[in-house]
């Protein structure tokens, strides 16, 4: 079964979402994203995708007191991104409560430390961030193009022995168009055996049930829990 891991993004410690990447398209749902995450815990999640929107354009953590806070208060296991570039970002999300973190610009522009970081953590601890627009890496919270074809970035980073992989296709991000399965599909091919965690574009069940009938093993919502396209009610069914 696929496994289904809610989303939050933080922008001044507010639980938040953008659209496409655009941090002028922003929409707070909830000033208390510790509220948040105990609900996705009661409704029977077990995973979480925090994301440090802040971090992302200041290049260093920023949130992390609500890491520290969601994690001190629920069993959620949290991978953590946005704005991780140094080894101290690494201690401070792991002291924090990070299960796991995940890179995804850090791995474009300082290969040097990410490798550095999967060889003193382990690959287990390592997520990486493969953020398209067409089929194209972006980095820095989406707004540069990392120059990288998608594909072979992933592919890069497989041989050097990562299997975490959450790839969002930035055009859907947000949207709620249904989520670009047909590029999940290619990835799962490329790197069959990678942990591939597909994010952006999920509107309803329907669209999650359609990824696991693609074979695609995770994948993140968050906009369309925060709409009411997908009720808590509904991943406790399908949870059980």
């Amino acid at each position: 079964m696929i496994e289904i891991i809610p989303a939050i993004d933080i922008i001044d410690g507010k639980c938040v979402r953008l659209s496409q990447g655009d941090y002028g398209q922003k929409t707070i749902y909830n000033e208390n994203p510790l509220e948040v995450a105990k609900m996705f815990e009661e409704a029977g999640l077990k995973r979480l995708h925090l994301v440090d929107l802040d971090g992302a354009k200041a290049h260093h953590i920023v949130n992390h007191a609500v890491l520290k806070s969601i994690a001190s208060n629920t069993k959620l296991i949290i991978d953590f991104g946005g704005g991780l570039k140094s080894d101290d970002d690494l201690r401070i999300a792991f002291e924090c409560g990070a299960s796991m973190v995940t890179g995804g610009s850090i791995a474009v522009k300082s290969p040097d430390i990410f490798i550095e970081w999967i060889e003193k953590y382990g690959a287990e601890k390592i997520i990486l961030g493969a953020d398209a627009r067409n089929e194209m890496i972006a980095v820095s919270g989406w707004l540069e193009s990392g120059g990288q074809d998608l594909y072979s970035f992933i592919n890069n980073w497989y041989l050097k022995g990562l299997r975490k992989i959450i790839s969002t296709d930035i055009s859907r991000d947000g949207m709620l168009a249904g989520p670009a399965t047909e590029l999940y599909k290619k990835i799962v091919r490329l790197v069959p055996d990678a942990y591939l965690i597909a994010s952006g574009g999920v509107s309803s069940m329907a669209d999650i049930i359609e990824l696991q009938d693609a074979a695609i093993p995770a994948v993140i919502t968050g906009k369309a829990i925060y709409e009411g396209r997908i009720s808590m009610d509904e991943i406790r069914h399908f949870i059980r």
